[in-house]
């Protein structure tokens, strides 16, 4: 192989681990180096379906790769794919001889980033949240570096985000003022969440005509709630538009005055990023509480407003509603502006060269 290896990008599971992955491909690509992604042999994930199309000419090399849930009999089980999947990555990178391998969290990722420490290739982890994952603290003692989405323990890269997220933060924001409409975005995940069906309708039922004649509203919402939700607002004579999957986010995200959503990382990535306020619910049985962690962050920040899913209801959600002048959107806006990194996947991108060319 002529010049330097490739990097591997090790990645699987949700779209959370994987889009930043992507992300950080297209800027290695963009200075001329190869990339191959590593991920498990599943590859049903979100984000992981035509992961090959997305980026032509990238190979996609799929192994074992072994979780560690349930009793003794599943961990057993995930030990032994483990070992497969390790020995299974040690054979593509002897072959490869590449220039660093990159994890991203997730079991996927595991095998791959292991045989490249036993191979004493560089090695680099990037986490996405606020707090590190079980796969990645797994890994963290073998790696060399260990780059992280917030500011804490690791080097601060930020979450990278896809172009037309980046290409958002031209476009300021600009607050509705009293006789403007008032567009809302509900996002609650790729299958929406069932507590923005069951609190969001209802709380805006309660808001002043003053301001419910000037709402739009686009939301995400699970297939089964469609319908009910639809009727709910028809029968408040409030502007929605419903979906179980929102394919142009960046263009809804550009026109938002106001985003109501979960806090996964790539979420809270694409709202700071984009400079938009937010009222984040974090899902309350992450993993590790860690949306909790992601909100947190920004709540102290002032860059968006922290609501756990206890205090979530139709009443609290109406008060807060009405009380948002345009001057304190644009506040939360400003601090989540500043919050956001839009060059992350150049950053992650230097330091990956960075441990390559030192080694």
């Amino acid at each position: 192989m002529n010049g330097p290896g490739p990097i591997i990008l090790a990645a699987g599971g949700t779209g959370g681990h994987v889009f930043p992955a992507e992300a950080l491909a297209r800027a290695l690509l963009a200075r001329g180096r190869e990339v191959v992604i590593i991920t498990d042999r599943r590859g049903q994930g979100f984000g992981q379906k035509n992961l090959g199309e997305r980026l032509p000419g990238v190979p996609v090399l799929r192994i074992r790769a072994g979780r560690f849930d349930g009793g003794i009999g599943a961990k057993l089980l995930g030990a032994g794919e483990l070992l497969i999947g390790i020995a299974e990555a040690l054979r593509h990178l002897r072959k490869l001889r590449p220039a660093a391998v990159v994890g991203f969290g997730g079991y996927p990722s595991v095998p791959a980033v292991l045989a490249g420490a036993l191979l004493r290739l560089p090695t680099l982890i990037h986490e996405q949240n606020a707090v590190l994952g079980r796969a990645n603290r797994l890994l963290a003692p073998f790696v060399g570096k260990i780059a992280v989405g917030f500011p804490g323990k690791g080097v601060h890269t930020g979450n990278p985000v896809r172009p037309e997220i980046a290409a958002l933060r031209a476009q300021p924001y600009r607050a509705p003022e009293a006789k403007d409409r008032f567009e809302l975005l509900i996002l609650g995940g790729s299958q929406g969440a069932r507590i923005f069906s069951d609190v969001v309708p209802e709380a805006l039922t309660l808001l002043p005509d003053s301001l419910k004649t000037r709402l739009r509203v686009a939301q995400q919402a699970r297939p089964e709630d469609l319908e009910r939700v639809r009727a709910a607002y028809a029968a408040s004579g409030i502007e929605a538009e419903l979906a179980p999957f929102f394919a142009d986010v960046p263009v809804r995200l550009a026109r938002a005055h106001l985003v109501i959503a979960r806090a996964g990382a790539s979420t809270v990535a694409e709202l700071t990023v984009a400079g938009r306020p937010s009222i984040l619910v974090p899902y309350p049985f992450a993993t590790d509480d860690h949306q909790t962690a992601n909100a947190g962050a920004l709540a102290k920040a002032g860059a968006a407003l922290l609501v756990a899913q206890p205090e979530f209801t139709a009443a609290a959600l109406a008060e807060r509603l009405e009380g948002f002048t345009p001057s304190r959107l644009g506040e939360i806006a400003e601090s989540a502006r500043a919050f956001g990194m839009p060059d992350a996947a150049e950053r992650l991108s230097d330091l990956v060269l960075t441990i390559s060319e030192a080694s």
